[in-house]
């Protein structure tokens, strides 16, 4: 539980700062400043799409292949994309925000800011999970704590200096990149560019399938459930922002599952018991959230609370089939795994699109639920879980007699064939 509670602590610092940064700078700057976060959602799963395999899938590799040379060459290759991908977004930025039924005029700046900050958590992502895989969480827990408050200070103290939007943007995004170059700089490593990019793939082709639909996903079920005006809009965002810690928080428990997994540690009841003690405080610090800064908005009570409910049933049901599915794809098929992961994905793509402003809500649900009963069926089928919590792979049924003949015992005629 230990380790658990450290990853999930650095995941939440990676995702609070941003959050209490928004909060805040829409009370000290302008109020609009709230819904960057929900304009920018989207791009949050670009950063799963790069790191999926070029920072867990390569420390994988690095793990079950002893390829010494994967993770760092992982990372140069994941930040050319990176800059790559936001870089095309920066250059695309008033279609983007047009695109996402939002003014430009009033947006561009703090969504230009919101890109570049997705894109530097991107990179410092990269060292942290190369520091997990080496089992350095202390000092992952020191950088990440040091990134978001650095973040935080120099975003907050600068608003509150000035409040040229030009100028609050233009101090952090430099300081925040100069500081991530200088722990990149700090944990590099001489290496010979050598990689398997199949099997970075591979190792985490599940969630990478997941930021792929995920992308799809928030880009046009946002767009469509912002057309159903404000107060849906201010409710999306509103509950989003006392809930997305929380799921960052709730992915340490797939980054544990896979690290024990590749080093041959992981036991499932034991994972899950821990998992679901952090969810009880997932539950905690999302309502206390809720209730805590409801007050500050205009917001429906009744718009808030069904959205509220659909986040609360999906946290308590996903560490099972984050576990379960961990687990499948890497000790039974990479490629099944990942297809049931684009079925259910597909499938929440198609349910975004409903003419309804809980289409995205309804969406994240029943994708929940079909990966539940996907996974279940998969691994009911092909494993046995003693009292323990240890995982064997079920024994095949032996062959009758009349079935080794056919495909073993008669022999071939050449002249056939």
């Amino acid at each position: 539980m230990q380790r658990l509670l450290k990853i999930s602590f650095d995941q939440a610092l990676l995702s609070l700062t941003p959050i209490l940064s928004w909060f805040l700078l829409s009370i000290i700057v302008d109020k609009n400043l709230i819904n960057v976060f929900t304009i920018t959602y989207p791009l949050q799963c670009i950063y799963g799409i790069v790191r999926s395999p070029f920072a867990v899938g390569a420390n994988i590799h690095k793990a079950k292949d002893k390829n010494p040379n994967a993770v760092m060459s992982g990372l140069v290759i994941g930040i050319i994309l990176t800059l790559v991908f936001f870089g095309f977004a920066l250059l695309n930025i008033n279609s983007y925000i047009d695109f996402m039924n939002m003014d430009p005029s009033i947006y561009r700046m703090f969504v230009t800011y919101s890109i570049i900050n997705i894109a530097t958590q991107t990179i410092f992502s990269f060292i942290l999970d190369k520091l997990y895989y080496e089992n350095k969480n202390s000092r992952a827990n020191f950088y990440s704590i040091f990134f978001n408050l650095l973040n935080f200070v120099v975003l907050i103290g600068t608003a509150l200096v000035t409040k040229d939007q030009t100028s609050i943007v233009l101090v952090t995004s430099i300081v925040m990149v100069l500081f991530t170059i200088s722990v990149l700089f700090a944990n590099w490593e001489s290496f010979r560019f050598h990689i398997n990019i199949f099997k970075c793939l591979k190792y985490d082709s599940s969630s990478l399938a997941s930021s792929v639909f995920g992308f799809l996903t928030f880009f046009f079920g946002l767009s469509n459930a912002l057309e159903f005006g404000p107060q849906y809009g201010l409710a999306i965002t509103f509950v989003a922002l006392v809930t997305d810690t929380q799921w960052d928080v709730l992915e340490a428990v797939t980054i544990l599952a896979k690290i024990d997994i590749s080093q041959k540690k992981f036991n499932l009841k034991k994972s899950l018991r821990n998992a679901y003690l952090l969810v009880a405080l997932i539950y905690a610090t999302s309502i206390a959230m809720f209730i805590g800064l409801f007050h500050l908005y205009n917001l429906s009570l009744p718009i808030a609370l069904i959205f509220l409910g659909f986040e609360l049933l999906d946290f308590a049901l996903c560490p099972i089939y984050y576990l379960r599915t961990s687990f499948l794809q890497l000790n039974w098929s990479a490629s099944k795994t990942t297809a049931n992961r684009i079925f259910a994905r597909a499938a929440r793509l198609f349910l975004a699109l409903l003419p309804t402003p809980y289409c995205s809500s309804i969406a994240s649900i029943s994708a929940t639920f079909i990966q539940l009963a996907t996974t279940k069926y998969f691994f009911k089928k092909n494993f046995l879980i003693d009292k323990n919590g240890r995982i064997s792979k079920r024994s095949q049924p032996k062959q009758s007699r009349i079935d080794r003949l056919r495909y073993h015992d008669l022999p071939i005629d050449p002249e056939k064939y």
